[in-house]
């Protein structure tokens, strides 16, 4: 079997399953399902459902019914990739609400799908926002790590494990993506603050959790870490508002990404920005073997990766990682000012802005000359850009409605 129609094929079950879970179909399940199968449902579940399953009886009984049971829901597949190792990654959302209370469920997940020889699935992996379950079974809140809100238009978004200088465990990747998703449906959102309580912005990798939770091995659980992080990440260079990031104390590893993300960064005249990862005998995640090298450039990023070599505030500033280094004391005054600043620009024309200058880097000259050209249309026809031009006329300040 060719490479794609193994692909095919794999995708074909994954999608039979979900089909099989969302009706209830037993005898269709237990034609995917390999006899040895075994799950693994992620830890924190509510109602006992977490843990690892072994055989299908068990992961219909205590996961898959157990949710029939409690939620009116069904996991909705929205991305699938092959994986090296032949496992299928499927990643997507569970949608729907609890029974008991009404509670809507909205919940982040990714699945990763093993096969027997004979095609039938051998194993599921299942990772999801375990706090999202919880929330909509009692209405408690879902955000443990990130204090965030949204006013005058201005979404911000706070890093809070100030006792572990934000570093990142896998609850803080999870609502990293839980806050970009809710970023991206909030209409009101015109502009983005990222920021971080105590000490530091992010140190990176929480290397206590890393080491109370590596059961099996460093590497399946930096998987399990990255997976929502990255997406998470990757959502926030698509959404329409600006981003700004204020920078202080020890900026590293992993917590790079919340700099990498950002459209404008201030920092602290104390900050530190370094990888780290070389002195963890680890290669990297956040982004920043993509950003780095096209920030500072490809000798820099080299010895900051392989040497491990630290960036002041100054040489960040003076290499193109920051827009502008600020008094510590002044930073998060500073910052906010820029996010709202943003917030009352022309919000459609800022959204066309950042997608023309993610995409420059992969179009050549001509595709890049046609997309402005399509975007000078959308933002043309916008009322920010009617009252703009009649502004300066006029010779007076436009005024922004976002529309």
């Amino acid at each position: 079997m060719s490479a794609d129609h193994l692909r095919d094929a794999k995708i074909s079950a994954a999608r039979g399953l979900y089909e099989g879970l969302a009706s209830g179909n037993r005898d269709a399940l237990s034609r995917l399902l390999h006899p040895d199968f075994v799950g693994h449902a992620a830890e924190g579940l509510p109602l006992g459902m977490g843990g690892i399953h072994v055989g299908p009886d068990a992961m219909r009984d205590k996961l898959w019914w157990r949710i029939g049971e409690h939620f009116k829901a069904r996991a909705v597949a929205e991305a699938f990739q092959v994986l090296e190792d032949g496992r299928l990654m499927v990643s997507g959302t569970y949608r729907g609400s609890a029974r008991r209370s009404g509670n809507i469920l909205d919940a982040a997940f990714i699945h990763l799908i093993g096969f027997a020889p004979d095609g039938r699935i051998a194993t599921l992996r299942q990772l999801t926002d375990t706090a999202a379950w919880r929330a909509a079974l009692d209405g408690s809140g879902r955000l443990r790590t990130i204090d965030y809100h949204v006013d005058h238009g201005v979404a911000t978004v706070c890093l809070n494990r100030p006792q572990a200088r934000n570093a990142i465990d896998f609850q803080m990747g999870w609502d990293t993506l839980e806050v970009a998703r809710r970023i991206t449906a909030d209409s009101t959102v015109r502009a983005v603050l990222i920021c971080g309580n105590g000490a530091a912005l992010s140190v990176g990798g929480d290397i206590t959790y890393f080491l109370d939770n590596a059961n099996g091995g460093f590497g399946d659980l930096f998987v399990e870490m990255t997976m929502p992080f990255h997406q998470a990440l990757e959502i926030l260079s698509r959404v329409e508002a600006p981003i700004v990031t204020a920078a202080h104390g020890a900026v590293a590893g992993g917590g790079l990404g919340y700099v990498y993300a950002a459209d404008i960064v201030l920092a602290a005249d104390t900050t530190q920005f370094v990888t780290a990862f070389a002195g963890l005998g680890l290669s990297g995640d956040g982004g920043g073997t993509w950003h780095l090298p096209r920030l500072i450039g490809p000798r820099r990023a080299a010895a900051a990766y392989l040497r491990n070599t630290p960036i002041s505030a100054q040489e960040a500033l003076d290499w193109g990682l920051v827009n502008e280094v600020v008094p510590a004391a002044e930073l998060r005054e500073r910052a906010a000012a820029f996010a709202a600043e943003l917030a009352h620009g022309p919000t459609v024309g800022f959204a066309a802005m950042r997608a023309l200058l993610r995409d420059s880097w992969r179009n050549d000259l001509s595709a890049q000359l046609t997309a402005e050209t399509r975007a000078l249309k959308v933002t043309g026809d916008t009322a920010d850009a009617a009252d703009a031009i009649a502004a300066f006329v006029a010779k007076r300040p436009p005024t922004y409605t976002g529309r």
